[in-house]
């Protein structure tokens, strides 16, 4: 099977591409990449005019809901959700039903993902068992399994002993934890970000502190230890200072920030939306601007979508009994797109950071564009005008702090391994 993408704007960050040109897939792989490339030698034509072709995205932070969650969601569903996205390669957490801590279970994941042929994805094995904090899993038989890393996903690690053990194994292998960092005695029964907003609401707030203090815990035992870390979700301007001196100091850190932190704060529940309950919480107006200064400077390596899809049921009720999380694999190409156009960044530095960058994360040989790699590509239209709403949107979970806005930019195609797994309306 043979694909010519003719005249779209190539951005492909690893090799420093921003041009018109056309790319010629062959057997699900990219042959050629040049302007003007002969008709002749494809069988199948895309005209990608006025439109941005970009290596497929990896998304290091999406809740697929299996094994065991089916009534939120199924994998086929999110998977489909995620190449509406643009998203090719999938990172998801092990607080799954049952939780990813024995190596049989990631395999049947594995497997399934497979068969789907919608995407590659890559499980987080749970660094203790049932992610309880106290004992460590198998975790170099995990990693045989298919593990890319290990992650407590929501359910951080209480004892530091049991922490630094963890860092000291990881270190050995030469393995890398995925961590949310959040102090679980300092967060207990915190619904949203204290202050104003919490007090005015009467709900539970979650200060800021609770973040930086469980980061100065990693930062030192993964300095001690050697250990290469990935800080999932940071949401705090005082956490982001933290990890740009650990990594001038020389610590192995990277982190990433997910969508909603970038255009959203506590000011966003308004009057108990629950569809902006989300973990970590929105913050501070103060914190989402040092998080987009932060993506300009470098300090945040890459950009997530936290795609974490509920049933509506759980939505509907009262705010601090409802469940957290947003679908948002689907929007987060439109929004990285918005946030280049809102705030005059360079489109180049943003796709860097959902799919080079991802890929040097996890460090497997994707998110780029190079002669003889994978056919992994997305094809954006930046002029399609859309509405969020339950019927546009794929995945089960039609929860989003977005739901009916209109939207400019939206996927209008998707290739993995040089197939059509998406086109768009």
């Amino acid at each position: 099977m043979s694909i010519l993408i003719k005249n779209g704007r190539v951005i492909d960050p690893k090799n420093n591409i921003d041009d018109i040109l056309d790319i010629l897939v062959v057997d699900g792989k990219i042959t050629e990449l040049n302007k003007n490339l002969d008709s002749k030698k494809a069988k199948q034509i895309i005209d990608a005019s006025k439109k941005i072709v970009i290596p497929g995205i990896i998304d290091l932070q999406l809740n697929l809901r299996e094994p065991g969650n089916q009534y939120k969601s199924t994998l086929e569903s999110e998977m489909k959700a995620a190449n509406a996205g643009g998203v090719t390669g999938m990172v998801c957490p092990p607080d799954t039903t049952p939780i990813l801590d024995e190596p049989g279970l990631v395999k049947m994941l594995k497997n399934k993902s497979e068969a789907l042929k919608l995407g590659n994805v890559y499980p987080l094995g749970a660094l203790t068992q049932k992610l309880n904090g106290k004992l460590l899993t198998e975790i170099n038989d995990l990693y045989e399994s298919g593990c890319i890393g290990f992650s407590q996903a929501e359910k951080p690690i209480q004892d530091t002993e049991v922490l630094y053990r963890s860092f000291q194994y990881l270190s050995t292998f030469n393995l890398k934890a995925f961590l949310r960092a959040e102090d679980a005695y300092l967060s207990e029964k915190g619904i949203i970000n204290a202050g104003e907003i919490s007090t005015r609401l009467g709900l539970k707030g979650i200060q800021s502190i609770s973040e930086t203090t469980a980061i100065n815990k990693i930062l030192e035992i993964a300095h001690l230890t050697k250990t290469k870390i990935h800080l999932n979700k940071i949401s705090t301007a005082d956490g982001l200072n933290l990890i740009k001196i650990a990594k001038k100091n020389g610590v192995n850190v990277t982190c990433d920030v997910s969508i909603h932190q970038i255009f959203l704060t506590d000011n966003d529940i308004g009057f108990f939306n629950t569809n902006c309950f989300l973990k970590p919480p929105l913050r501070r107006e103060s914190d989402r601007m040092k998080i987009i200064d932060s993506i300009i400077d470098g300090t945040i390596d890459a950009i997530c979508s936290d795609h974490s899809p509920v049933n509506e049921d759980n939505k509907l009720k009262p705010f601090a009994e409802s469940e957290y999380g947003a679908s948002s694999v689907e929007l987060l190409m439109p929004l990285v797109y918005k946030l280049s156009e809102d705030y005059k960044i360079d489109l180049g530095l943003l796709i860097n950071k959902i799919t080079n960058q991802p890929s040097s994360i996890l460090e497997i040989n994707k998110g780029s564009l190079s002669v003889n790699s994978d056919a992994d590509i997305c094809i954006f239209n930046p002029e399609h005008s859309w509405e969020i709403n339950s019927k546009t949107l794929i995945s089960e979970g039609k929860n989003t702090p977005f739901l009916n806005q209109n939207f400019t930019g939206k996927v209008s195609s998707t290739f993995f391994n040089g197939n059509i797994v998406f086109i768009g309306t």
